[in-house]
């Protein structure tokens, strides 16, 4: 296993990308699309970096998870032991695609899966608005459990805009949009919780890295509690995109 071949200045720096990171999933959401550069800029391939990204920030998603669970339900006949189920199986199935892809086809994949997850944000952000109330069920039980499936898949392989595109399906398929957004929290958790304990196994984490920017999480999702009614969140969104793009051109170009 990789432990602690990092420098003390770059740990601090991925501990410093880890605390607004935190600060941004309290806000905002995307915190992933400032884990995942600092973590290559600190030396990682991009499969070591997702792998350490996602365990690094598990904790605070559990943190987030627990605090709505009051508001986590099922939509309409579908129960949300159903929507559990499916990301759980998502989750694993995700993770183990990701073990099985060799780090050079991953490298030349990155490009294009953070464009997709940019793309994502971006429409969940400033594009796609969901209803604040709930309305007729658009969507059958059987198509929202193919779209949670899929979305599962991705999320234990790559999970950038996983929460948009779940927000997206629940809020169409009726769900309102505060009982949606504590429902894809945990749903979130869940399947990275199958992804994490399948990657805390692989070599190439770099623990280390992982409990700098899980310290630093930790600390910026409390900070980011404190801040949430004191920042404009389409500001936070927009700087999130703007890195996306960023982070997009630079993958395409290096």
């Amino acid at each position: 296993m990789i432990i602690a071949n990092q420098p003390l200045p770059v740990l601090l720096l991925i501990a410093l990308a880890g605390l607004y990171a935190g600060m941004q999933n309290a806000l905002a959401g995307g915190g992933s699309f400032i884990t995942f550069p600092a973590l290559l800029l600190a030396g990682l391939n991009p499969l070591a970096a997702n792998m350490s990204s996602t365990i690094a920030l598990f904790p605070s998603q559990i943190t987030t998870a627990i605090a709505g669970r009051k508001m986590v339900s099922g939509v309409g006949h579908l129960s949300f032991r159903s929507l559990f189920i499916v990301s759980l199986i998502g989750g694993v199935l995700g993770a183990l695609l990701l073990l099985s892809t060799p780090v050079s086809i991953f490298t030349n994949l990155v490009p294009w899966l953070v464009l997709f997850a940019t793309a994502a944000f971006a429409w969940g952000s400033f594009g796609y608005q969901p209803h604040s109330t709930a309305t007729a069920r658009q969507l059958p039980n059987s198509v929202l459990l193919l779209i949670q499936g899929v979305i599962a898949i991705y999320g234990g392989y790559f999970g950038g805009g996983i929460g948009f595109l779940m927000l997206a399906a629940l809020t169409v398929a009726g769900q309102q949009v505060r009982a949606a957004s504590a429902t894809k929290n945990a749903l979130a958790m869940t399947m990275n919780a199958s992804a994490v304990a399948i990657f805390a196994f692989s070599p190439m984490i770099n623990w280390a890295a992982v409990v700098a920017l899980g310290l630093g999480g930790v600390l910026g999702g409390l900070i980011g509690s404190w801040l949430i009614h004191r920042l404009p969140e389409r500001l936070l969104r927009g700087f999130v995109v703007l890195v996306g793009v960023v982070l997009t051109v630079w993958l395409f170009l290096r």
